[in-house]
């Protein structure tokens, strides 16, 4: 049987209620940075949480804090690029959240960058398929494991962790733009597939969060304007509420949309059909648009 279908984003499907999905979630890269505090502030909501990522002794202190918080918690080690250990680690995740109502939220975090600031020509292309095999293949098998028991249950939300590195060129890190961007086309293909079945897909680039990868970056030495972790918690956890439904299968970047703002747009946003991945046209007459 095919697969359920859902207009582009902009259409209809935005517009329909979603029903109540379990207050579960799987964070992906949850032992350290930009995963650890959405992890936090899910259990600060009242989250249960399955944790994955590939370094066991962090992932269990974040879940000493997340049940010192009053959440359940699960732990599960894996390597995101192997399919095995995914669909290995998936399955404890939904074996331990199953009394909680199984997987609602899927929060795909865990991504690497390039080990050097260059541009193509003189970077090291396996380094360079390093990245964009992590920051791809992962969300994939991850998205790919917790779909299906979502749709079993009438929907879900997916939150990618993106970066506007995904929708414009730099000079540098050229996997990590790839990567991104393929990262936001999986976003609007699960939108366009899935809003039907009940499920909501959001980009969220979480702007210049001091974490251990930032900080070794030497394009951010001497930053001193970081995006507060707290911002970038406030719209995960608003995605999460179903407060920010409407804008699926679109791209909101903390540090400079709030959730009040957000709303205050999102007309605006769907008349336009705007902060989506799309190809610019020079106008109707154009035979690619």
């Amino acid at each position: 049987m095919s697969a359920p279908t859902a207009p582009a984003p902009g259409g209809a499907a935005e517009h329909r209620a979603q029903p109540p999905v379990p207050r579960t979630a799987l964070v992906t890269g949850a032992g350290r940075g930009i995963g650890r505090e959405l992890a936090l502030a899910l259990a600060r909501d009242g989250w249960a949480l399955g944790l994955v990522g590939r370094t066991t002794a962090r992932l269990e202190s974040v879940a000493d804090e997340a049940r010192a918080l009053g959440a359940p918690v699960v732990v599960a080690t894996a390597d995101l690029v192997d399919a095995q250990d995914v669909a290995e680690a998936v399955a404890r995740v939904g074996a331990g959240l199953a009394p909680h109502g199984g997987v609602g939220l899927l929060v795909n975090n865990a991504g690497v960058i390039e080990r050097s600031e260059l541009p193509f020509a003189d970077d090291d292309v396996e380094d360079v398929w390093r990245v964009v095999e992590t920051n791809v293949r992962g969300p994939l098998l991850v998205t790919h494991a917790v779909l299906p028991g979502m749709l079993a249950r009438g929907g879900g939300r997916v939150l990618n962790v993106n970066s506007g590195s995904g929708h414009r060129a730099l000079p540098t890190y050229t996997g990590y733009a790839i990567s991104k961007g393929a990262l936001a086309r999986l976003t609007t293909q699960l939108h366009h597939q899935y809003a039907d079945a009940g499920l909501r897909v959001l980009d969220l680039a979480p702007g210049v969060v001091a974490t251990d990868m930032t900080g070794a970056m030497p394009v951010h030495v001497g930053r001193t304007d970081w995006t507060d972790p707290a911002d970038v918690a406030a719209l995960a956890l608003a995605f999460a509420r179903g407060e920010l439904d409407d804008l699926s299968g679109r791209f909101v970047r903390a540090g400079v949309d709030t959730v009040g703002s957000l709303r205050a747009a999102t007309p605006a946003i769907l008349d336009a059909d705007a902060r989506t991945l799309r190809l610019a046209t020079w106008g109707p007459d154009d035979p690619v648009a």
